[in-house]
């Protein structure tokens, strides 16, 4: 009868752990997939970033060649061009810190998940191995322990 428990117990432990590992995998893929969707928008900005700052300059290098013309133009043109590229540079450093700052974040809640798992299933581990060794006593022990109680009534 304490085999049978302690099988079921087993059972039912494994079970759990198969599942945890399973639903951990699961949220690991899924963040993961998440990061390298970010990742790849931040790719995406960054090259229209860069096309922005190129048609810029080209714009740049036109109005310079106009400002021989025209003087008043190109202080406008300069100064507006050199506010474009400033915003510009401030977006992709902003975009780069947050991808950056998500990506530490995830990786350590991945650690952690995993550390969690691992402990968890280390506990069980020694769980089942203690069970296992109680049993093992028990049914080594049972005859002894029945003879020591037959003998004692009579």
């Amino acid at each position: 009868m304490v085999v049978v428990v302690v099988v079921v117990v087993v059972v039912v432990v494994v079970v759990v752990v198969v599942v945890v590992v399973v639903v951990v995998v699961v949220v690991v893929v899924v963040v993961e997939v998440v990061v390298v969707v970010v990742v790849v928008v931040v790719v995406v900005v960054v090259v229209v970033v860069v096309v922005v700052v190129v048609v810029e300059v080209v714009v740049v290098v036109v109005v310079v060649v106009e400002v021989v013309v025209v003087e008043v133009v190109e202080v406008v043109v300069v100064v507006a061009v050199v506010v474009v590229v400033v915003v510009v540079v401030v977006v992709v450093v902003v975009v780069v810190v947050v991808v950056v700052v998500v990506v530490v974040v995830v990786v350590v809640v991945v650690v952690v998940v995993v550390v969690v798992v691992v402990v968890y299933i280390v506990v069980v581990v020694v769980v089942v191995v203690v069970l296992v060794v109680e049993v093992v006593i028990l049914v080594r022990e049972a005859p002894r322990l029945y003879l020591n109680k037959i003998c004692i009534h009579v």
